[in-house]
Protein backbone atom coordinates (compact mmCIF):
# COMPACT_ATOMS: atom_id res chain seq x y z
CA UNK A 1 0.00 0.00 0.00
CA UNK A 2 1.21 3.49 -0.88
CA UNK A 3 0.49 6.59 1.15
CA UNK A 4 -2.05 8.04 -1.28
CA UNK A 5 -3.35 5.04 -3.23
CA UNK A 6 -3.76 1.28 -3.23
CA UNK A 7 -2.43 -1.07 -5.89
CA UNK A 8 -4.32 -4.07 -7.20
CA UNK A 9 -2.16 -6.57 -9.13
CA UNK A 10 -4.43 -9.04 -10.93
CA UNK A 11 -3.03 -12.18 -12.53
CA UNK A 12 -2.08 -11.74 -16.20
CA UNK A 13 -3.10 -8.08 -16.17
CA UNK A 14 -1.65 -4.61 -15.80
CA UNK A 15 -1.51 -3.17 -12.27
CA UNK A 16 -4.45 -1.07 -11.12
CA UNK A 17 -3.64 1.99 -9.00
CA UNK A 18 -6.66 3.15 -7.02
CA UNK A 19 -7.14 6.52 -5.33
CA UNK A 20 -10.08 5.17 -3.35
CA UNK A 21 -8.93 5.10 0.27
CA UNK A 22 -11.92 5.75 2.51
CA UNK A 23 -14.38 5.39 -0.38
CA UNK A 24 -16.37 2.19 -1.05
CA UNK A 25 -15.74 0.38 -4.35
CA UNK A 26 -18.36 -2.12 -5.50
CA UNK A 27 -17.23 -5.64 -6.40
CA UNK A 28 -18.70 -5.40 -9.90
CA UNK A 29 -16.58 -2.31 -10.56
CA UNK A 30 -13.44 -4.14 -9.41
CA UNK A 31 -14.22 -7.03 -11.74
CA UNK A 32 -14.78 -4.64 -14.62
CA UNK A 33 -11.47 -2.89 -13.92
CA UNK A 34 -9.63 -6.22 -13.88
CA UNK A 35 -11.19 -7.18 -17.22
CA UNK A 36 -9.91 -3.95 -18.78
CA UNK A 37 -6.46 -4.40 -17.20
CA UNK A 38 -6.16 -7.75 -18.99
CA UNK A 39 -6.10 -6.12 -22.41
CA UNK A 40 -2.59 -6.58 -23.90
CA UNK A 41 -2.13 -2.97 -25.01
CA UNK A 42 -2.63 -1.29 -21.60
CA UNK A 43 0.34 1.00 -20.98
CA UNK A 44 1.95 0.86 -17.51
CA UNK A 45 -1.21 0.64 -15.35
CA UNK A 46 -4.82 1.72 -14.96
CA UNK A 47 -5.53 4.70 -12.71
CA UNK A 48 -8.78 4.65 -10.76
CA UNK A 49 -10.44 7.75 -9.34
CA UNK A 50 -12.40 7.80 -6.05
CA UNK A 51 -15.77 8.27 -7.79
CA UNK A 52 -15.34 4.88 -9.48
CA UNK A 53 -18.43 2.78 -10.19
CA UNK A 54 -19.70 0.20 -12.65
CA UNK A 55 -20.21 1.56 -16.13
CA UNK A 56 -21.36 0.46 -19.55
CA UNK A 57 -18.36 -0.66 -21.60
CA UNK A 58 -15.79 0.15 -18.94
CA UNK A 59 -15.64 1.46 -15.42
CA UNK A 60 -16.64 5.06 -14.78
CA UNK A 61 -13.89 6.88 -12.92
CA UNK A 62 -11.03 5.12 -14.71
CA UNK A 63 -8.07 6.38 -16.73
CA UNK A 64 -7.05 3.91 -19.44
CA UNK A 65 -3.70 4.47 -21.18
CA UNK A 66 -3.15 2.37 -24.31
CA UNK A 67 -0.53 1.78 -26.98
CA UNK A 68 -1.57 0.80 -30.49
CA UNK A 69 -5.30 0.45 -29.85
CA UNK A 70 -8.45 2.23 -28.66
CA UNK A 71 -11.54 0.67 -27.05
CA UNK A 72 -14.62 2.59 -28.31
CA UNK A 73 -16.84 1.37 -25.45
CA UNK A 74 -14.29 2.71 -22.96
CA UNK A 75 -14.77 6.18 -24.39
CA UNK A 76 -18.48 5.46 -24.36
CA UNK A 77 -21.43 7.08 -26.09
CA UNK A 78 -21.53 10.45 -24.30
CA UNK A 79 -18.38 11.53 -26.11
CA UNK A 80 -16.92 14.79 -24.85
CA UNK A 81 -19.27 15.00 -21.89
CA UNK A 82 -17.92 17.54 -19.46
CA UNK A 83 -18.34 20.64 -17.36
CA UNK A 84 -18.21 24.38 -17.83
CA UNK A 85 -18.21 27.02 -15.09
CA UNK A 86 -17.96 30.81 -15.03
CA UNK A 87 -17.71 33.26 -12.16
CA UNK A 88 -19.73 36.43 -12.65
CA UNK A 89 -19.63 39.89 -11.13
CA UNK A 90 -22.99 39.18 -9.49
CA UNK A 91 -23.24 38.46 -5.78
CA UNK A 92 -25.90 36.90 -3.61
CA UNK A 93 -27.53 40.32 -2.97
CA UNK A 94 -28.31 40.57 -6.70
CA UNK A 95 -30.46 37.43 -6.62
CA UNK A 96 -34.17 37.54 -5.75
CA UNK A 97 -35.45 35.88 -2.60
CA UNK A 98 -37.72 33.67 -4.72
CA UNK A 99 -35.54 31.92 -7.29
CA UNK A 100 -38.35 30.07 -9.06
CA UNK A 101 -38.68 32.72 -11.77
CA UNK A 102 -34.92 32.55 -12.41
CA UNK A 103 -35.09 28.78 -12.88
CA UNK A 104 -38.06 29.18 -15.22
CA UNK A 105 -36.16 31.77 -17.28
CA UNK A 106 -33.20 29.42 -17.70
CA UNK A 107 -35.52 26.58 -18.68
CA UNK A 108 -37.10 28.79 -21.36
CA UNK A 109 -33.72 29.72 -22.85
CA UNK A 110 -32.10 26.26 -22.91
CA UNK A 111 -33.91 23.19 -24.34
CA UNK A 112 -33.75 20.32 -21.84
CA UNK A 113 -35.32 16.94 -21.19
CA UNK A 114 -36.52 14.46 -23.76
CA UNK A 115 -39.75 13.26 -25.32
CA UNK A 116 -39.39 9.67 -26.55
CA UNK A 117 -42.04 10.32 -29.20
CA UNK A 118 -39.59 12.66 -30.95
CA UNK A 119 -40.52 14.80 -33.90
CA UNK A 120 -39.81 18.44 -34.67
CA UNK A 121 -41.58 20.64 -32.15
CA UNK A 122 -42.42 17.72 -29.87
CA UNK A 123 -39.08 17.06 -28.21
CA UNK A 124 -38.40 19.67 -25.47
CA UNK A 125 -34.74 18.70 -25.54
CA UNK A 126 -34.20 19.88 -29.13
CA UNK A 127 -34.61 23.17 -30.96
CA UNK A 128 -37.65 23.61 -33.18
CA UNK A 129 -36.11 26.54 -35.00
CA UNK A 130 -32.45 26.93 -33.95
CA UNK A 131 -31.48 30.53 -33.12
CA UNK A 132 -28.79 32.36 -35.07
CA UNK A 133 -26.09 31.52 -32.53
CA UNK A 134 -26.77 27.79 -32.95
CA UNK A 135 -26.77 28.03 -36.74
CA UNK A 136 -23.42 29.87 -36.68
CA UNK A 137 -21.88 27.25 -34.38
CA UNK A 138 -23.23 24.44 -36.58
CA UNK A 139 -21.68 25.99 -39.69
CA UNK A 140 -18.23 25.54 -38.13
CA UNK A 141 -19.05 21.88 -37.41
CA UNK A 142 -20.88 21.02 -40.62
CA UNK A 143 -17.90 20.34 -42.96
CA UNK A 144 -16.38 17.83 -40.54
CA UNK A 145 -19.72 16.16 -40.01
CA UNK A 146 -20.36 15.88 -43.75
CA UNK A 147 -16.96 14.22 -44.22
CA UNK A 148 -17.79 11.64 -41.54
CA UNK A 149 -21.26 11.06 -43.03
CA UNK A 150 -19.73 10.49 -46.48
CA UNK A 151 -18.15 7.33 -45.04
CA UNK A 152 -20.90 6.41 -42.56
CA UNK A 153 -24.22 7.57 -44.09
CA UNK A 154 -26.35 6.23 -41.22
CA UNK A 155 -25.07 9.11 -39.06
CA UNK A 156 -26.78 11.69 -41.27
CA UNK A 157 -30.25 11.12 -39.80
CA UNK A 158 -29.12 11.66 -36.21
CA UNK A 159 -30.17 14.50 -33.94
CA UNK A 160 -27.21 16.79 -34.54
CA UNK A 161 -27.85 20.45 -35.43
CA UNK A 162 -31.09 20.55 -33.41
CA UNK A 163 -29.27 19.33 -30.29
CA UNK A 164 -26.48 21.92 -30.40
CA UNK A 165 -26.81 24.12 -27.32
CA UNK A 166 -29.17 21.78 -25.44
CA UNK A 167 -28.87 20.09 -22.06
CA UNK A 168 -30.23 16.56 -22.23
CA UNK A 169 -31.35 14.38 -19.32
CA UNK A 170 -29.98 12.18 -16.54
CA UNK A 171 -27.16 13.74 -14.55
CA UNK A 172 -26.77 16.67 -16.96
CA UNK A 173 -27.60 19.96 -15.30
CA UNK A 174 -27.38 23.75 -15.25
CA UNK A 175 -26.72 25.41 -11.91
CA UNK A 176 -26.49 28.85 -10.36
CA UNK A 177 -24.15 28.61 -7.39
CA UNK A 178 -22.48 30.75 -4.72
CA UNK A 179 -18.83 30.49 -3.73
CA UNK A 180 -17.22 31.04 -0.34
CA UNK A 181 -17.45 34.83 -0.85
CA UNK A 182 -21.12 34.67 -1.97
CA UNK A 183 -20.16 35.46 -5.57
CA UNK A 184 -22.43 34.00 -8.25
CA UNK A 185 -21.17 31.24 -10.55
CA UNK A 186 -22.87 29.56 -13.50
CA UNK A 187 -22.11 25.89 -14.06
CA UNK A 188 -23.35 23.33 -16.57
CA UNK A 189 -22.79 19.69 -17.47
CA UNK A 190 -23.46 18.16 -20.89
CA UNK A 191 -21.76 16.54 -23.87
CA UNK A 192 -22.22 15.70 -27.54
CA UNK A 193 -25.91 14.83 -27.21
CA UNK A 194 -27.71 12.65 -29.76
CA UNK A 195 -25.07 12.76 -32.46
CA UNK A 196 -22.28 11.79 -30.05
CA UNK A 197 -24.38 8.89 -28.81
CA UNK A 198 -24.93 7.73 -32.39
CA UNK A 199 -21.20 7.96 -33.21
CA UNK A 200 -20.23 6.04 -30.09
CA UNK A 201 -22.88 3.36 -30.62
CA UNK A 202 -21.94 2.88 -34.29
CA UNK A 203 -18.23 2.45 -33.69
CA UNK A 204 -18.75 0.13 -30.70
CA UNK A 205 -20.80 -2.09 -33.02
CA UNK A 206 -18.18 -1.86 -35.78
CA UNK A 207 -15.39 -2.84 -33.38
CA UNK A 208 -17.39 -5.86 -32.29
CA UNK A 209 -18.11 -6.80 -35.90
CA UNK A 210 -14.45 -6.43 -36.87
CA UNK A 211 -13.45 -8.71 -34.00
CA UNK A 212 -16.27 -11.22 -34.51
CA UNK A 213 -13.83 -14.10 -34.97
CA UNK A 214 -11.96 -13.17 -31.78
CA UNK A 215 -14.72 -11.69 -29.64
CA UNK A 216 -14.89 -14.77 -27.39
CA UNK A 217 -11.20 -14.34 -26.53
CA UNK A 218 -11.89 -10.98 -24.87
CA UNK A 219 -12.76 -10.62 -21.17
CA UNK A 220 -15.90 -8.81 -22.36
CA UNK A 221 -17.32 -8.06 -25.81
CA UNK A 222 -17.47 -4.42 -24.68
CA UNK A 223 -13.66 -4.42 -24.84
CA UNK A 224 -13.61 -4.85 -28.63
CA UNK A 225 -11.04 -2.45 -30.04
CA UNK A 226 -9.55 -0.87 -33.16
CA UNK A 227 -5.85 -1.32 -33.84
CA UNK A 228 -3.91 1.84 -34.60
CA UNK A 229 -3.10 2.14 -38.30
CA UNK A 230 -6.32 0.51 -39.46
CA UNK A 231 -8.86 2.46 -41.49
CA UNK A 232 -11.53 2.06 -38.82
CA UNK A 233 -9.16 3.37 -36.15
CA UNK A 234 -8.52 6.53 -38.16
CA UNK A 235 -12.22 6.97 -38.92
CA UNK A 236 -13.10 6.53 -35.26
CA UNK A 237 -10.54 9.03 -34.06
CA UNK A 238 -11.79 11.56 -36.64
CA UNK A 239 -15.38 11.07 -35.47
CA UNK A 240 -14.43 11.23 -31.78
CA UNK A 241 -12.45 14.43 -32.27
CA UNK A 242 -15.42 15.97 -34.06
CA UNK A 243 -17.85 14.89 -31.31
CA UNK A 244 -15.54 16.31 -28.64
CA UNK A 245 -15.54 19.64 -30.51
CA UNK A 246 -19.34 19.48 -30.76
CA UNK A 247 -19.51 18.95 -26.99
CA UNK A 248 -17.42 22.06 -26.28
CA UNK A 249 -19.51 24.17 -28.63
CA UNK A 250 -22.65 22.72 -27.08
CA UNK A 251 -21.52 23.99 -23.67
CA UNK A 252 -20.46 27.36 -25.14
CA UNK A 253 -23.91 27.96 -26.65
CA UNK A 254 -25.70 26.85 -23.48
CA UNK A 255 -23.57 29.14 -21.33
CA UNK A 256 -24.26 32.11 -23.62
CA UNK A 257 -28.00 31.43 -23.38
CA UNK A 258 -27.75 30.94 -19.62
CA UNK A 259 -26.08 34.34 -19.24
CA UNK A 260 -28.71 35.93 -21.49
CA UNK A 261 -31.52 34.34 -19.47
CA UNK A 262 -30.19 35.63 -16.16
CA UNK A 263 -29.56 39.14 -17.56
CA UNK A 264 -33.09 39.32 -18.91
CA UNK A 265 -34.69 38.03 -15.73
CA UNK A 266 -32.69 40.14 -13.27
CA UNK A 267 -32.55 43.26 -15.43
CA UNK A 268 -28.93 43.71 -14.38
CA UNK A 269 -25.86 44.11 -16.55
CA UNK A 270 -22.99 41.99 -15.28
CA UNK A 271 -19.80 40.41 -16.50
CA UNK A 272 -19.46 36.65 -16.90
CA UNK A 273 -16.23 34.74 -17.30
CA UNK A 274 -14.25 36.54 -14.58
CA UNK A 275 -12.97 33.04 -13.91
CA UNK A 276 -13.84 30.31 -16.42
CA UNK A 277 -13.11 26.65 -16.98
CA UNK A 278 -14.27 24.02 -19.48
CA UNK A 279 -13.20 20.40 -19.13
CA UNK A 280 -14.15 17.11 -20.76
CA UNK A 281 -14.48 14.03 -18.59
CA UNK A 282 -15.45 11.38 -21.18
CA UNK A 283 -12.86 11.52 -23.95
CA UNK A 284 -9.65 10.23 -25.50
CA UNK A 285 -6.55 12.09 -26.61
CA UNK A 286 -2.83 11.62 -27.27
CA UNK A 287 -0.59 12.47 -24.29
CA UNK A 288 2.99 11.99 -23.11
CA UNK A 289 3.49 9.93 -19.95
CA UNK A 290 6.57 8.26 -18.52
CA UNK A 291 8.54 9.32 -21.59
CA UNK A 292 6.17 7.80 -24.15
CA UNK A 293 3.33 9.03 -26.37
CA UNK A 294 0.18 7.05 -25.56
CA UNK A 295 -3.58 7.25 -25.99
CA UNK A 296 -5.33 8.23 -22.75
CA UNK A 297 -9.04 7.46 -22.35
CA UNK A 298 -10.66 9.20 -19.41
CA UNK A 299 -13.97 7.52 -18.65
CA UNK A 300 -15.44 9.81 -16.02
CA UNK A 301 -12.15 11.51 -15.12
CA UNK A 302 -10.70 14.99 -15.57
CA UNK A 303 -7.24 16.08 -16.67
CA UNK A 304 -5.37 17.52 -13.67
CA UNK A 305 -1.96 18.61 -14.88
CA UNK A 306 0.03 20.86 -12.55
CA UNK A 307 -1.94 24.10 -12.18
CA UNK A 308 -4.71 23.01 -14.57
CA UNK A 309 -8.18 24.15 -13.53
CA UNK A 310 -10.92 21.52 -13.28
CA UNK A 311 -14.44 21.02 -11.95
CA UNK A 312 -15.59 18.31 -9.53
CA UNK A 313 -19.35 18.63 -9.02
CA UNK A 314 -21.34 17.03 -6.26
CA UNK A 315 -24.89 15.75 -6.53
CA UNK A 316 -27.89 18.05 -6.85
CA UNK A 317 -28.33 19.53 -3.40
CA UNK A 318 -24.67 19.07 -2.47
CA UNK A 319 -21.64 21.28 -3.08
CA UNK A 320 -19.15 21.39 -5.96
CA UNK A 321 -15.46 22.24 -6.24
CA UNK A 322 -13.30 24.23 -8.62
CA UNK A 323 -9.88 22.59 -8.34
CA UNK A 324 -6.27 22.99 -9.42
CA UNK A 325 -4.40 19.94 -10.64
CA UNK A 326 -1.29 18.79 -8.82
CA UNK A 327 0.15 16.91 -11.82
CA UNK A 328 0.34 13.49 -10.19
CA UNK A 329 1.95 11.39 -12.92
CA UNK A 330 1.04 8.10 -11.24
CA UNK A 331 -2.61 9.03 -11.89
CA UNK A 332 -1.75 10.15 -15.44
CA UNK A 333 -2.39 13.70 -14.18
CA UNK A 334 -6.09 13.04 -13.57
CA UNK A 335 -8.78 13.45 -10.92
CA UNK A 336 -12.40 12.43 -10.38
CA UNK A 337 -15.23 13.94 -12.42
CA UNK A 338 -17.67 14.09 -9.53
CA UNK A 339 -18.80 12.29 -6.40
CA UNK A 340 -19.76 9.12 -8.27
CA UNK A 341 -22.91 7.07 -7.89
CA UNK A 342 -23.29 4.96 -4.75
CA UNK A 343 -26.31 3.12 -6.16
CA UNK A 344 -27.92 2.57 -9.54
CA UNK A 345 -30.75 4.72 -10.82
CA UNK A 346 -33.26 1.89 -10.41
CA UNK A 347 -32.09 1.24 -6.84
CA UNK A 348 -32.46 4.93 -5.97
CA UNK A 349 -36.02 4.95 -7.29
CA UNK A 350 -36.80 1.90 -5.14
CA UNK A 351 -35.19 3.30 -1.99
CA UNK A 352 -36.34 6.92 -1.95
CA UNK A 353 -39.53 8.93 -2.26
CA UNK A 354 -40.47 12.37 -3.53
CA UNK A 355 -40.60 13.42 0.11
CA UNK A 356 -36.97 12.37 0.52
CA UNK A 357 -36.07 14.40 -2.57
CA UNK A 358 -37.88 17.48 -1.23
CA UNK A 359 -36.04 17.29 2.08
CA UNK A 360 -32.63 16.63 0.51
CA UNK A 361 -32.92 19.63 -1.83
CA UNK A 362 -34.79 22.02 0.48
CA UNK A 363 -32.12 24.70 -0.01
CA UNK A 364 -32.10 24.48 -3.82
CA UNK A 365 -34.63 25.79 -6.35
CA UNK A 366 -35.04 22.69 -8.54
CA UNK A 367 -37.41 19.99 -9.69
CA UNK A 368 -38.72 17.86 -6.83
CA UNK A 369 -40.73 15.12 -8.51
CA UNK A 370 -40.67 11.38 -9.14
CA UNK A 371 -38.78 11.73 -12.44
CA UNK A 372 -35.63 13.01 -10.70
CA UNK A 373 -35.52 10.70 -7.67
CA UNK A 374 -32.66 8.79 -9.34
CA UNK A 375 -30.60 11.99 -8.98
CA UNK A 376 -31.28 12.38 -5.25
CA UNK A 377 -28.11 13.34 -3.31
CA UNK A 378 -28.16 10.10 -1.28
CA UNK A 379 -27.68 8.08 -4.47
CA UNK A 380 -24.16 9.52 -4.72
CA UNK A 381 -20.98 9.00 -2.72
CA UNK A 382 -19.89 11.43 -0.01
CA UNK A 383 -18.04 14.21 -1.85
CA UNK A 384 -15.90 15.01 1.20
CA UNK A 385 -14.63 11.42 1.29
CA UNK A 386 -13.99 11.52 -2.46
CA UNK A 387 -11.96 14.71 -2.10
CA UNK A 388 -9.89 13.30 0.79
CA UNK A 389 -9.06 10.24 -1.29
CA UNK A 390 -7.63 12.42 -4.09
CA UNK A 391 -5.79 15.02 -2.02
CA UNK A 392 -2.59 14.13 -3.90
CA UNK A 393 -4.29 14.77 -7.25
CA UNK A 394 -5.92 18.20 -6.80
CA UNK A 395 -6.35 21.08 -4.42
CA UNK A 396 -9.57 23.05 -3.99
CA UNK A 397 -9.59 26.68 -5.11
CA UNK A 398 -13.33 27.35 -4.73
CA UNK A 399 -16.24 25.56 -3.07
CA UNK A 400 -19.65 26.25 -4.60
CA UNK A 401 -23.12 25.66 -3.17
CA UNK A 402 -26.08 25.37 -5.51
CA UNK A 403 -29.07 27.68 -5.20
CA UNK A 404 -30.70 26.87 -8.57
CA UNK A 405 -30.49 23.55 -10.44
CA UNK A 406 -32.10 22.78 -13.82
CA UNK A 407 -32.45 19.11 -14.79
CA UNK A 408 -33.81 17.59 -17.95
Amino acid sequence: MNIDHDILVPENAAPIKMWTQGVPVEDDARRQLIATAKMPFIFSHLAVMPDVHLGKGSTIGSVIPTRGAIIPAAVGVDIGCGMMAMRTTLSVVDLPDDLSSLRAAIERHVPHGRDVRGGVGRDPGAWGEPPRMVEAAWESLRPGFEHIVSKYPRLEKTNNRLHLGTLGTGNHFIEVSLDEADRVWFMLHSGSRGVGNAIGTLFIQLAQQDMANRIDELPSRDLAYFEEGSARFDDYMEAVAWAQTFARKNRDVMMANLVAAVRAELGIEFEAGVEAVDCHHNYVQREAHFGEEVWVTRKGAVSAKKGEVGIIPGSMGAKSHIVLGLGNEEAFCSCSHGAGRAMSRSAAKRCFTVGDQIRATAHVECRKDAAVIDEIPMAYKDLDAVMRAQRSLVEVSHTLRQVVCVKG
